[in-house]
């Protein structure tokens, strides 16, 4: 026998559960289904998490950096306890998040949802009628289809390791490479980086990225670009990574091998077929509403979207509720990704709002480009960091900001004042203008432009 209602929600991440919450408390029957523990990458296996561990490395390099400066250097990483720590926050979500589902009046289902029809879902021998349904599973680690890929540890196994190895090899060379390689070598591990490519984070500023380069060699850290991995040899210690460089073959050792080589959505259980519900590599196919372009149904949000935002928790929960009001209201509302920010959470951390000048340019963009090395002002120096930067995108008619790259101590927190630049329509004229507290990195603001 089935069990019938208004919206089916598939995936308990950040999209899913904005989306599930919004519609029951307008009123609807609202039912919400995950074959993991509830909560999502986010809290679980991603962001949350992973910050805990940089905020680790964080403190015991600014301490080696202030080494002599008014410090004594003798801060360390204590990589039990920090793991201990980290799951005082991921141990007790999954509950949390569930009794909040329960205490709205969402019905809650455990396991892995398949499409029956247009309108229906089997999970755990149940068999779900919507007459709305929202894809939300997140993404998983890609597959790389080379041999061995199965001794490849995973990121969300990586935050929960008791010990740290003494070597560790990262396959790929965007965020999870770099984030945990910087935690890593603070931690006291030797780290390499094989990236295929030409250039790592290739999703950011190439000039602000040799800068991080440059800092993350000082580390120790080993990049290796133009190396692909073609195999990985397990069952003996240490593992051994084959990969494919210019001058030929090569073989690195290593205690662990961390897949950091990109993610894909995670819709293969799903049987989209079935639904009728088109897909591709990049995640269920939409229009503007998130609505998808075969199965009116079926709507997608989140990293299981193909709509043009980006993998960023924010655009996740936006997504999320951008689905409910179209879901509530018919579909009224277009999505819009003006000024989203994206940050690689190294030490320091580098972040990007809006495109490169490289894709401004290809968008036939009219703009002026300020940019410069601000290692010598006063808010990298009062904290020893010697990888600061910035640059910045002005439309030359209207004075808008077009793009923000920066590099540097809170680039994070500095890249948020730009968001709001963005999507409010803000001149750069009034950034300049404004009276920002001193002294802080949005006081830096007035200097760049």
């Amino acid at each position: 026998m089935s069990k019938s209602f208004d919206l089916i929600v598939i995936g308990t991440g950040e999209a899913g559960s904005t989306a599930a919450a919004s519609c029951r408390a307008a009123g609807w029957q609202v039912a919400i289904v995950d074959s993991l523990p509830f909560g999502g990458t986010c809290g679980l296996r991603g962001c949350d998490p992973k910050k805990v561990l940089v905020g680790a490395a964080q403190a015991v390099d600014r301490v080696r950096r202030l080494d002599g400066k008014g410090l004594t250097n003798h801060a360390q990483i204590d990589w039990p306890a920090l793991i201990r720590f980290k799951r005082t926050f991921t141990d007790p979500f999954p509950k949390a998040r569930e009794d909040g589902f329960l205490q709205a009046g969402i019905e809650t289902f455990h396991g892995c949802a398949r499409f029956l029809g247009k309108t229906s879902i089997t999970v755990a021998d149940q068999v779900l009628e919507g007459k709305h349904i929202l894809v939300a599973t997140g993404a998983w680690p890609a597959q790389l289809g080379i041999p061995g890929e199965e001794h490849l540890t995973r990121s969300d196994q990586f935050m929960d390791l008791e010990e740290l190895p003494r070597r560790i090899l990262f396959v790929g060379g965007g965020f999870i490479a770099f984030e945990f390689a910087h935690v890593a070598a603070r931690a006291g591990s030797a780290v390499t980086i094989l990236h295929r490519g030409a250039r790592p984070l290739e999703r950011f500023d190439p000039d602000l990225v040799a800068k991080l380069l440059e800092r993350t060699g000082a580390l120790g850290i080993d990049v290796r670009t133009e190396t692909k991995v073609v195999a990985v040899e397990g069952g003996s210690d240490p593992l051994k990574v084959k990969a494919s460089t210019a001058s030929g073959e090569e073989t690195f050792e290593a205690d662990m091998a961390v897949h950091a080589a990109g993610r894909v959505p995670q819709l293969a259980d799903l049987d989209l077929p079935t639904a009728e519900v088109e897909s591709s590599r990049r995640g269920v196919t939409v229009n503007q509403y998130l609505q998808s372009v075969s199965n009116p149904t079926v709507y997608a949000a989140g990293d299981a979207a193909n709509g043009g935002g980006l993998p960023e928790t924010p655009v996740a929960q936006y997504e999320g509720s951008l689905v409910a009001g179209n879901l509530l209201n018919g579909n009224q509302q277009a999505a819009n990704f003006l000024g989203v920010a994206s940050v690689v959470y190294t030490i320091p951390p580098l972040a990007r709002v809006g495109p490169t000048e490289e894709e401004a340019r290809q968008q036939g963009l009219d703009f002026d480009v300020k940019q410069g090395d601000s290692s010598s002002w006063y808010s990298a120096r009062r904290v020893a960091e010697p990888a600061s930067a910035y640059k910045l995108l002005v439309d030359k008619q209207s004075s808008s900001i077009l793009g923000a790259h920066l590099l540097g101590p809170e680039a994070d927190e500095l890249a948020n004042v730009f968001v709001l630049a963005m999507r409010a329509g803000l001149r750069a004229e009034t950034l300049k203008e404004a009276l920002f507290v001193y002294p802080t990195q949005a006081s830096n603001i007035t200097s760049m432009l």
